[in-house]
């Protein structure tokens, strides 16, 4: 069934329109005005199986006497050091005749070259990519992917120097798919006003699909690894129907193009302002079409374009390269964009009420009924991603939650509240809205912690206190009760005793041995002094196995004790444990009885 477009409420920035109608002299120019003082960059994959990238770099109208060349270590939108410079190899610098040229590496990321007297000096090196992650490069001889802040250095203090990029694919690749311009009239060259623009744009080299679209009269671009049997036409429909229903929430557009990148066997995706990165092992073909949890998966991404890109807290951008950049609103750039992908899909077509509801419930109890919640704050966990971004232990298991959950939560509370105060007159949207046109349109700049909470508070017309002074900062318990109350929705809170009886261990088979994985804080075993790594050599006295761990808990006979020898750094332990019904929260959400008008109003106002 066809939908009614809303996208013919969202404004088009005038700017845009400007630069995409006279794009050609806008390159022309920029390229004239930059002969002064150019870089350019040709990427080549003559070998793609040894998985060396050929960087090489002309930087053209040098006035520094000293230039210093830097390489990223992480890359926005991925909260990890990532040591980038570890993959290049044969650094080398010549002048305009090719004479060599020293330098020196200063740092780990820093190549120093004196360019006393030099006005232009080539630059090459290769770089290694047999990593698949949206935060690498990979290459082999069916994919180029390149993750440009491991692949571009820029001169330290020209960092809003304008770049031009020229690919060269591998012989059999024929296609390159990216969000950057092209230089029109030259294949595979693409421009970027400034190195901030070139390490927000991914590109994909290699034989992948390409699928085309427009809506609001703005091209989209799918190109795809293995679409299998997905139905080409639904695959369209169901993007498109995302990106108007995304884009009429902030209702402005702030690119004039936008390339889904979609490769296959691997995990995760990455946001840009337009255009993601993502990997399709969720992807459903049996249907014919993607699943509802890959929708939003690619919602989630996309809203990314606004919340986080454009909407961002002060402390993520202009980014240092260098070094880690602090945030203690991962919680909103994150964690909210998982509460508007669930609202996206709903208002789209895709989810219902119902199906909303089992989503915050979801994400309410994955952080609510682990250890982590009593331990560590959303702020916390967002200022501390740096540490524990995809470095899992048994101590964070324990410890730590995560930002994308409980953020996601908050936007809700955040959202039923100012539609309470504000009679359903307004919502998290106008937030968005005021955000965007203020901060990214108006100062140019992100927000501070102070400026969102005033601008949440302005739209409520109310205090926010509890949420901004509890919630987010501490550990305190959530009234979810009172917020969900707002729109006449009930949650069950009663803690319930969970089937079968449990020990706070979880185990792994390894060979012969039984390993000991993770032991929960506060459980049985973590009582009893079992640790996470112990070999558990017998069970009730007879050889230690998975089978028999299962089984014994599975048969056990309330009263008794199971006895555990185990062993670690051959210190042997026997503990005698006596196994509990584990205690769990499903904070099911579901409409209350006797729903008042007001209470109708805000439900109505917040979910189709």
């Amino acid at each position: 069934m066809e939908m009614k477009s809303p996208f013919k409420k969202v404004k088009i920035l005038f700017l845009s329109l400007l630069i995409a109608f006279s794009l050609e002299p806008v390159f022309c120019n920029s390229i004239k005005d930059a002969s002064q003082s150019a870089i350019v960059y040709t990427i080549s994959m003559e070998n793609p199986n040894n998985h060396y990238f050929h960087i090489s770099m002309v930087y053209s109208g040098i006035k520094d006497e000293e230039t210093e060349l830097k390489m990223p270590v992480w890359t926005p939108g991925y909260y990890m050091i990532m040591d980038y410079p570890k993959n290049v190899l044969n650094f080398r610098v010549t002048d305009a005749s090719g004479k060599d040229l020293p330098w020196k590496k200063t740092e780990k990321n820093k190549w120093k070259i004196n360019t006393a007297g030099i006005r232009t000096i080539n630059v090459s090196y290769d770089v290694y990519a047999f990593r698949v992650s949206v935060a690498d490069s990979f290459l082999d001889d069916g994919r180029g992917f390149i993750s440009p802040t491991g692949i571009y250095m820029y001169p330290a203090g020209h960092k809003d120097h304008p770049v031009t990029v020229s690919i060269k694919p591998y012989e059999k690749f024929r296609e390159v798919s990216t969000g950057l311009d092209p230089v029109p009239g030259k294949e595979y060259t693409y421009y970027a006003p400034d190195f901030d623009v070139l390490y927000d744009c991914p590109i994909l080299a290699g034989n992948q699909e390409i699928l085309k679209f427009e809506s609001g009269g703005i091209p989209y671009t799918i190109a795809a690894e293995n679409l299998g049997s997905l139905d080409r036409t639904e695959l369209i429909n169901d993007f498109r129907r995302i990106v108007e229903t995304a884009t009429s929430i902030v209702g402005e557009i702030p690119y004039r193009h936008y390339t889904f990148i979609m490769m296959n066997n691997g995990m995760g995706g990455l946001e840009h302002t337009n255009s993601m990165a993502v990997f399709t092992n969720r992807l459903n073909s049996e249907s014919g079409r993607i699943g509802n949890g890959w929708l939003s998966f690619i919602a989630h991404e996309f809203f990314h374009l606004y919340n986080v890109k454009t909407i961002r807290p002060i402390d993520l951008g202009p980014f240092d390269y260098d070094k880690e950049n602090y945030t203690t609103m991962l919680w909103f750039s994150e964690g909210v964009t998982s509460y508007y992908e669930n609202l996206i899909l709903n208002r789209a077509g895709f989810f219902t009420r119902e199906d909303v509801m089992k989503e915050m419930t979801s994400s309410i109890s994955a952080y609510e009924n682990i250890p982590g919640h009593h331990f560590q704050s959303v702020a916390a966990s967002s200022f501390d991603s740096w540490m524990f971004f995809l470095n899992r232990s048994e101590n964070t298991a324990n410890t730590t939650i995560s930002y994308y959950d409980k953020g996601c939560a908050l936007g809700m509370l955040l959202d039923l509240r100012i539609r309470y105060e504000s009679g359903s007159k307004k919502s998290l949207d106008d937030v968005m809205r005021t955000l965007y046109t203020t901060y990214y349109k108006g100062k140019k700049r992100g927000f501070t912690d102070k400026e969102f909470r005033d601008v949440c508070e302005k739209t409520a017309g109310a205090s926010l206190s509890e949420i901004f002074d509890s919630y987010i900062p501490t550990t305190a318990e959530i009234d979810y009760k009172k917020y969900l109350g707002y729109a006449g929705l009930s949650i069950d809170t009663d803690p319930v005793e969970t089937d079968g009886y449990w020990i706070g261990a979880e185990v792994r088979q390894n060979g012969d041995d039984l390993v000991i994985t993770r032991v929960e804080w506060d459980s049985p075993a973590w009582k009893a002094g079992l640790s996470a790594q112990d070999i558990i050599t017998e069970i009730d006295g007879r050889k230690a196995s998975q089978n028999l761990f299962k089984e014994v808990l599975e048969k056990y006979i309330p009263g008794n004790k199971i006895f555990f020898k185990t062993n670690h750094r051959d210190i042997i332990n026997e503990n005698g444990i006596t196994p509990v019904k584990k205690l769990t929260r499903s904070f099911a959400i579901r409409p209350s009885s006797g729903i008042t008008p007001v209470q109708e109003a805000v439900l109505n106002s917040w979910l189709k």
